[in-house]
């Protein structure tokens, strides 16, 4: 078989797997992708279809399971300072380079400004861009993109 039948196959496969989301498809056209490339190297017919049936072989016994164990665990939950990142806070005092204070989640945390240059006034939102220690390092909510 001409190696740009296996080629349209592929992508035929390609197309559909992008629709059911089975994992079983794409296997497949990289399958025929493989298929492909051995026609393309001269193989005969045999020996595409020996290539093709073990790629889809090793793609189903192997990949797929890992595949879907990976898709069943659960998502990373952040915690602890970690879980602050990217939450909103208000300026409490003044935060510049030094120092600041900022209500993070109902509690007041010192905080110092992401960029130094900045001197963010009482009252303005700031995003925690990270935790050093005890200190929010903090930048102003209307200079985010």
């Amino acid at each position: 078989m001409p190696w740009f039948v296996w080629l349209l196959l592929a992508a035929a496969l390609g197309v559909a797997e992008f629709f059911t989301l089975t994992l079983v498809l794409g296997l497949f056209a990289g399958a025929a992708l493989v298929a492909a490339v051995v026609a393309g190297v001269g193989v005969g017919t045999l020996g595409q279809l020996v290539a093709l049936g073990a790629t889809a072989a090793a793609g189903l016994l192997l990949a797929r399971p890992a595949a879907l164990r990976y898709m069943a665990q659960p998502p990373v939950m952040r915690d602890g300072t970690d879980a602050l990142i990217g939450r909103r806070a208000e300026v409490v005092q003044e935060v510049t380079a030094t120092r600041g204070l900022v209500k993070l989640g109902g509690e007041e945390w010192t905080a110092r400004a992401f960029d130094e240059s900045h001197v963010i006034p009482v009252g303005a939102l700031v995003d925690v861009m990270e935790i050093q220690g005890a200190t929010a390092v903090v930048y102003p909510r209307e200079l985010l993109p």
